[in-house]
């Protein structure tokens, strides 16, 4: 699969929450690679911001060749981003990282997404043939929720209460009575934790998507490792690289 690195054309902006907004990106050649659980890199304009800032794919349109990025604005890169507008050039590098493995039809999978870790699990339930139950983590403002709708049943956790279960995605699994074969998660690396050792316990295969700050998003700089149990080829240490091994692992291969 080759990167490429291209300037794309803004299709479309939308704020979904507060902080929260969805870009569709005219890119078909990065479209036609793409995979559920991968990212692409994006290059502020701003020449004082020098490193391109990762974000997880969230829907791939093959057919019309568009790419859609649901985002948090978290800083001066993606507050630029945020006031892009339709027609408006953009700077990308991809398809990058790993993406979540394809599963037999014959078993049944829980798709987990907490926070800004929900938008790439939708490419991945659409990608999904078997029987799949969606279980999304929220603080205080839903998005996404209602799109999940159409792949996967779904079952909402907020730590407010104000919808679904009140508490976190185990919680709501729990309470729900929810069960599967194998697990697909991304989320904050304390959900992830979480959702690791309920897999672990209950001997269900996991697969985890992690969250890390990265710098040049193909694996040179080592600047998003994660601790690993086998010595990584590259580095020659206990270490693998969230954006050039990963970002999906299996649940047992890293330590959180």
């Amino acid at each position: 699969m080759a990167k490429v690195k291209q300037t794309a054309v803004v299709n479309s902006q939308e704020k979904l929450s507060e902080d929260v907004f969805s870009m569709w990106i005219h890119s078909p050649e990065i479209a036609s690679q793409a995979h559920g659980g991968q990212f692409i890199s994006i290059y502020p304009k701003d020449g004082a911001r020098l490193l391109p800032r990762p974000i997880s794919i969230c829907e791939i349109d093959r057919e019309h060749g568009d790419l859609r990025i649901v985002y948090r604005v978290a800083g001066a890169g993606t507050k630029e981003f945020s006031f892009y507008e339709k027609g408006d050039s953009i700077t990308i590098l991809g398809p990058l990282g790993n993406g979540f493995p394809q599963i037999p039809a014959d078993r049944r999978v829980i798709l987990i997404g907490g926070g800004i870790g929900i938008p790439p699990m939708l490419q991945a339930a659409k990608e999904l043939s078997c029987e799949k139950t969606a279980v999304l983590g929220y603080r205080d403002q839903l998005f996404l929720e209602k799109e999940f709708a159409a792949y996967a049943k779904v079952y909402v956790a907020m730590e407010d209460g104000s919808a679904g279960t009140r508490g976190n995605v185990l919680d709501a699994v729990r309470d729900n009575g929810l069960f599967a074969d194998v697990i697909l998660a991304c989320g904050p690396s304390l959900m992830l934790r979480a959702v690791k050792t309920y897999a672990m316990e209950h001997q269900i295969e996991c697969y985890l998507s992690l969250e890390e700050k990265m710098a040049c998003g193909v694996g040179t700089c080592l600047a998003c490792v994660c601790q690993s149990k086998e010595i990584d080829s590259h580095s020659h240490v206990h270490n693998k690289r969230i954006c050039k091994d990963g970002p999906v692992f299996r649940a047992e291969e890293v330590e959180l």
